[in-house]
């Protein structure tokens, strides 16, 4: 940032000024994939390894901050992963590319991801990932030097998406049909584009060693991560996504408040502003079902690195779904959180509890701006309930953490205290009574005695009876000596 945009900041914003400075200050980088001693997992010694990490830093500054901070020879395979899926995604996106030519490039792009020398620099000039596809044999020369186990995971789930993407594609280019009709299309489309890269993404964790094998197969919860980010990205891309002609809203939610076209939405006048939003908010309702999912995965994570990975990209989202919410400028522009704001989330995600607060505090945000008259109001307060209740279930709010020592202590004040310590003093009164009883696993109450006596106890009563013997003994002698004499 500019000195001048810190000055404006501290003027206009000075706790968003502050949050920045700290986060530029204190934030530590976990990785320099560029140091020496990183070379043999980042790849950066080599020039193909190096145009890569470029071309990651051009798709997506977003994602490739988090990317390069995962262990070992992760950071370099999910690059790699993304810049494929990128460019798989370029060439479906382009609508400058006729649906002859789109078609082969699309269902046989596993293979031209493996084929030494393939580029494609057919896109239009105004695509704006285009130089990807036009240098592509880089990337194709890196994935070959992948090991074998990522190398295969990233051919499945390019062959998957290649040919969920080229079906719609394909439809949108014979039938004249731009819109998605029904949720359950809507769903299938994101499952293409984002619900297997969390497949892919957990195949690749679990091949790596750094969390547990069978991370790779929860298809289910992994599916639901990505939808979730791929679905707040079509909710706020709203406005850019209209102006390029492409449509992913399902008509089921939009046409339902007297829409004929998705352009309609971005009118000014009130009626349509109110039935837009009403539209908007069927859209968020429908994301945040994936939203106790999403925690659901996060708990299983166990590497540090992994978790940040996944963590980040998951508080962005509840966060823009808020900000979207009941936000008219929505339709007008595209609209981003804060950079404060987002700094501040990277600095909390750092633990399953942590987010799961954060994803409370933005659902109640989310209830809070939520009117009765907006048809979805009900199902905004059950969306944002599952995520209060996840979260008391997982992490009660009576059993606070001492933040200086990290220790738990239950609140005095909350009434779940009384029946925890009524709980323990039963628990203890019932100990008191099997020992007084004698009957504990079919043991006599002098076996009974001895196990519960401590490892201290039972020492001192040893040498006890060891300095009795030795008083006995040595009166014994001195009796036989005065004897003696």
């Amino acid at each position: 940032m500019a000195i001048t945009t810190w000055l404006a900041l501290l003027l206009t914003h000075p706790l968003e000024f502050r949050t920045l400075l700290q986060f530029y200050l204190y934030h530590e980088q976990k990785r320099d994939i560029k140091a020496l001693k990183e070379h043999p997992t980042s790849g950066w010694d080599r020039a193909s390894m190096r145009r890569c990490w470029e071309f990651l830093d051009m798709t997506s500054r977003s994602f490739s901050a988090v990317i390069k901070e995962l262990d070992g020879d992760l950071a370099r395979t999910i690059a790699l992963f993304y810049l494929v899926l990128r460019g798989l995604d370029t060439v479906e996106d382009d609508m400058t590319i006729p649906d002859a030519v789109k078609q082969p490039i699309l269902r046989s792009f596993h293979v031209h991801t493996v084929t030494p020398g393939w580029k494609f620099d057919g896109c239009g000039p105004n695509e704006k990932d285009r130089q990807l596809l036009v240098e592509y044999d880089t990337v194709v020369e890196e994935v070959n030097l992948l090991l074998p186990h990522y190398k295969n995971v990233i051919i499945d789930i390019t062959l998957k998406m290649e040919t969920g993407m080229a079906d719609y594609a394909h439809k949108a280019a014979t039938t004249g049909t731009i819109y998605l009709d029904t949720v359950a299309e809507y769903d299938l489309y994101c499952h293409y584009v984002a619900g297997l890269v969390g497949e892919g993404l957990s195949r690749i964790f679990a091949a790596s060693g750094k969390e547990v094998a069978s991370l790779g197969s929860q298809l289910e919860l992994s599916n639901s991560m990505g939808l979730l980010l791929q679905k707040t990205n079509i909710i706020r891309d709203f406005r850019e996504d209209a102006d390029e002609k492409r449509f992913f809203w399902p008509k089921e939610i939009w046409g339902a408040y007297g829409f004929n076209e998705m352009s309609e939405m971005h009118k000014t006048d009130p009626d349509t502003m109110q039935r837009a939003s009403w539209a908007q908010s069927g859209m968020i309702v429908d994301a945040l079902r994936h939203a106790v999912d999403s925690l659901d995965y996060l708990r299983l994570l166990k590497n540090q690195s992994v978790f940040n990975f996944c963590a980040i990209p998951a508080t962005m989202a509840i966060a823009t779904l808020e900000l979207c919410f009941m936000n008219k400028e929505m339709f007008q522009r595209n609209i981003k959180i804060r950079k404060a704001d987002a700094a501040k989330l990277i600095m909390r995600s750092t633990n399953p509890r942590e987010v799961g607060l954060i994803f409370r505090d933005y659902a109640r945000r989310i209830h809070a701006k939520a009117v009765p008259s907006d048809p979805n109001f009900l199902k905004i307060g059950i969306a944002c309930g599952k995520i209060e209740q996840w979260c008391e279930h997982s992490y009660p709010s009576f059993i606070q953490i001492l933040p200086e020592s990290g220790r738990q202590e239950l609140d005095p004040n909350d009434p779940r205290t009384r029946v925890v310590q009524g709980e323990q003093n039963l628990e203890a009164a019932l100990a008191r009574k099997r020992k007084l009883n004698g009957i504990t696993n079919g043991k006599a109450p002098a076996q009974l005695e001895l196990t519960q006596t401590s490892m201290s106890e039972l020492a001192m009563y040893v040498g006890a009876a060891f300095a009795l013997v030795m008083a006995l003994a040595g009166g014994i002698v001195y009796a036989v000596m005065k004897y003696s004499d």
